[in-house]
């Protein structure tokens, strides 16, 4: 008797299996000392010394058997340093990316998690920016885990190494994750399983994304969560599978609600082509999952409560995203045309096909197109092809927006996504994202297409066969794997606050306004001081105002701001009256400021000194800055 090999092993789900079977059925990798074949198929073994124990034998063949999983996660993370490499050339003074706003709330949104893990503060809702209201942190990127967990990092190194260090290993995690799920449960080919790994972390949507949406890009438990999803309809065990699903959708609630909801909805999607190709296996596995998503939902509504009323009932709560949701929306042609940040592409090749280089969520040019296209026909009995083509025709679907497009042009025709875009949580899904779940199918899908290909043995023709089929993948993906991110210089923080002289001058919690009062300004200085200061103004969503929740970009300036952003566009001269000066100091009361300050790199730096003097009297010299030591106003 044989060992059977991968082809006898397994069936794949044709037209009368389930995606459960299929996913249960495909032959896993063979174990490297042969433990996966039957007993009487394994050659007798000489006795083992005395001395040694089964933990010494089964030490090479364990080694053998993570080697081809280092060297998968060892590729991975070069990729992603090559994409982010740029950046590391030196993070304290480099930007990442197109995006320099996104970074800077990001790395001010790590900065502040380290402190609120020192000083045991609330990490959902702070004042320390767009101070005295605050920033709901819910109804932003949150990231509590993430900033949780790299603390110690950024109370090291700085809030922008750790977000580099996040931006990198995201990728890399992300990628490794898909490659281990898919390796251990969907498909006996690990080359399969690298491909897929490859396209769901490395195609235009995650490389895009590492533009500053770390929270978009933080992907390695997506892959956890759904198969464990899948298991709820498999293993009839819904308390035990319950509660480990708990525990990963609880963890991603924490890392990232926004890709959590997409999450979810993809698993919707899946549910909805299963109930299409197989209503009656559908019903038979719903009993098993929704009980198992019962246990789930407890343990989840119960560990997330609290920043669950924070995002729609707490302080500074929005509704909705800023403007038309067509804004963000992609174009029925950017789906085959080439990302920015891609081998094929360029500066312009994006440019009027999606929203920014930030959201270029499809971008996969004709060849990935017809790839996907080709592999979906050819395996199109089985019933797992069928729900991924389901779910990435849905959510490719979505990301056009409310209405459909004509080239680059938007028609007055409504799209599907206009029947759901006034929903709650739906208003405020940035469009272009639901084409992160089109990148997911068409990554599984790759993956199970190519260890269909690994598995065809017919005679010496047959060996062409996998050759040929990596061929063919290879150039579909070369054009669109990821080229590095841009880099730019940043500006430098002053001495005042990166040496901490400004301990000096302002108490914990109370404000310093740097001059001019500009948000990004405002969060690089709180940044290298990791919030150990309040500051004015910042960069996030919020109400457009007390008694209208709606979501706006950041709030309206007070006077005083308007006033010396002004002064240094040169739109206006130094002459300041009495009603200046009142407003001014009522201004900086308003903020609870200890402190005003302008650094010496400022714009029109000696026009601002004036006004500044004749609003706050004469300044002092501190360090690299001109200080107002406004306590005697606000206190």
């Amino acid at each position: 008797m044989t060992a059977p090999g991968p082809e006898t092993r397994t069936r794949t789900a044709d037209a009368g299996g389930s995606v459960a079977d299929a996913t249960d059925e495909t032959a896993k990798p063979p174990a490297a000392d042969g433990a996966d074949r039957p007993a009487e198929a394994t050659p007798p073994r000489p006795a083992q010394p005395e001395a040694a124990t089964a933990e010494d034998t089964d030490r090479p063949s364990r080694w053998r058997r993570m080697r081809p999983d280092l060297l998968v996660a060892a590729i991975f993370l070069a990729g992603a340093f090559w994409v982010t490499g740029r950046g590391w050339v030196n993070p304290d003074g480099r930007l990442l990316g197109s995006r320099p706003n996104d970074q800077g709330f990001n790395e001010w949104m790590l900065a502040y998690a380290a402190h609120a893990v020192s000083n045991l503060e609330n990490p959902f809702f702070t004042t320390l920016q767009n101070a005295p209201d605050g920033v709901n942190l819910m109804t932003n990127v949150g990231m509590q885990l993430p900033g949780l967990v790299l603390s110690p990092v950024t109370l090291l190194f700085g809030a922008p190494f750790a977000y580099l260090l996040f931006i990198t290993l995201n990728l890399a995690g992300t990628a490794y994750a898909w490659y281990h799920v898919l390796s251990r449960n969907l498909v006996s080919s690990r080359v399969a399983a690298f491909a897929g790994g490859l396209f769901c972390a490395f195609a235009p949507a995650l490389v895009s994304h590492s533009n500053g949406h770390p929270h978009i890009t933080a992907q390695w438990l997506v892959p956890f969560i759904l198969w464990r999803v899948i298991r709820l309809a498999r293993d009839g065990r819904p308390v035990r599978d319950g509660l480990v699903l708990g525990a990963l959708v609880t963890a991603q609630f924490f890392v990232s609600l926004e890709i959590l909801f997409l999450t979810a909805l993809g698993c919707l999607m899946m549910v909805i082509g299963y109930v299409i190709f197989r209503p009656r296996e559908a019903l038979r596995r719903a009993r098993p999952m929704l009980g198992g998503l019962a246990v789930t939902g407890v343990l989840v509504g119960a560990a997330a409560a609290y920043p669950l009323w924070m995002q729609f009932a707490g302080p500074q709560h929005r509704v909705g995203h800023p403007g038309n949701p067509d804004v963000y929306a992609l174009t029925l042609g950017s789906f085959v045309r080439y990302a920015t940040e891609s081998v094929a592409g360029s500066p312009t090749s994006a440019l009027r096909w999606g929203p920014n280089t930030t959201e270029q969520a499809s971008f996969y040019g004709w060849s990935v197109v017809i790839l996907a296209v080709g592999a979906a026909w050819w395996l199109r009995r089985e019933i797992v092809v069928r729900v991924l083509a389901v779910v990435a025709l849905i959510s490719a679907v979505f990301s056009i927006g409310t209405t459909w497009t004509v080239g680059t042009r938007r028609t007055d025709v409504p799209a599907p996504f206009a029947l759901v875009s006034e929903l709650p949580v739906f208003d405020s899904v940035v469009v272009s994202r639901f084409a992160l779940i089109t990148t997911v199918a068409l990554g599984v899908l790759f993956a199970v297409a190519g260890d269909r290909v690994a598995r065809v043995r017919v005679g010496e023709a047959g060996r062409l066969v996998p050759r040929l089929a990596a061929v063919a993948l290879l150039a579909a993906l070369l054009p669109i794997l990821p080229t590095p991110l841009e880099a730019r210089g940043r500006n430098p923080v002053p001495d005042f606050v990166t040496a901490g002289v400004w301990k000096d001058h302002v108490a914990p919690g109370r404000t310093l306004v740097p001059v001019p009062v500009d948000g990004m300004t405002s969060l690089y200085w709180s940044s290298a001081a990791l919030a150990g200061f309040a500051v004015p103004e910042g960069y996030f969503l919020a109400p457009v105002s007390k008694t209208d929740n709606t979501g706006r970009w950041g709030v309206e300036p007070q006077p005083t701001a308007k006033l010396l952003t002004a002064v240094s566009r040169g739109q206006r001269d130094t002459a300041v009256g009495p009603a200046d000066v009142e407003q001014a100091r009522a201004d900086v009361r308003h903020w609870k400021a200890d402190a005003v300050a302008l650094p010496d790199r400022a714009r029109r730096h000696d026009d601002l000194k004036v006004v500044l003097d004749a609003l706050y009297g004469p300044g002092q010299r501190v360090a690299d800055v001109w200080l107002w030591d406004v306590r005697p106003l606000t206190r």
